[in-house]
């Protein structure tokens, strides 16, 4: 089967992800074998913090005096940016998929570090919960480690 005709097909959805990859894979029934259909990258996690950064912020003199500073207020991480973007870009998938019946419903399964961020992004997106989560890092683990982890819950 294709991966296009597996996402077509109603199925549940387990999302294993990390701020750096997410692989999705299906099941039939909530306790069925699994089944990769896709994945996703995010390259902006892999990359050095400078690296990421354009520039430093526009400068400005003071409106009293001699003095100059930043015009940015506040400093945003960007790995932390990044990290949101990615799970912003998980959860649209997952609400389009549901949005069109392919999906039942789904899980996560996501590094502990990730998988806050990854709720808030499903929280506004798909305006739905997943049927169980695992904060556990299991990106790269075969098909069988993670239905193990799957049929311990």
């Amino acid at each position: 089967m294709t991966s296009a005709s597996l996402i077509s097909k109603k199925t549940y959805w387990i999302v294993v992800a990390n701020e750096s990859s997410a692989i999705v894979y299906a099941q039939d029934k909530q306790r069925g074998p699994l089944r990769e259909m896709f994945s996703l990258h995010n390259e902006a996690a892999r990359k050095k913090t400078a690296d990421l950064i354009s520039d430093r912020g526009g400068r400005s003199f003071d409106s009293h005096g001699q003095g100059r500073h930043t015009m940015v207020k506040e400093k945003t991480d960007p790995k932390k940016h990044a990290s949101i973007m990615f799970a912003k870009e998980i959860a649209d998938r997952i609400s389009k998929a549901k949005h069109k019946g392919n999906c039942r419903g789904f899980a996560l399964i996501a590094a502990p570090r990730f998988l806050g961020v990854l709720r808030d992004a499903l929280s506004v997106s798909a305006n739905a919960d997943p049927f169980f989560t695992v904060d556990k890092d299991v990106v790269g683990q075969d098909t069988d480690f993670i239905e193990k982890l799957l049929s311990g819950h």
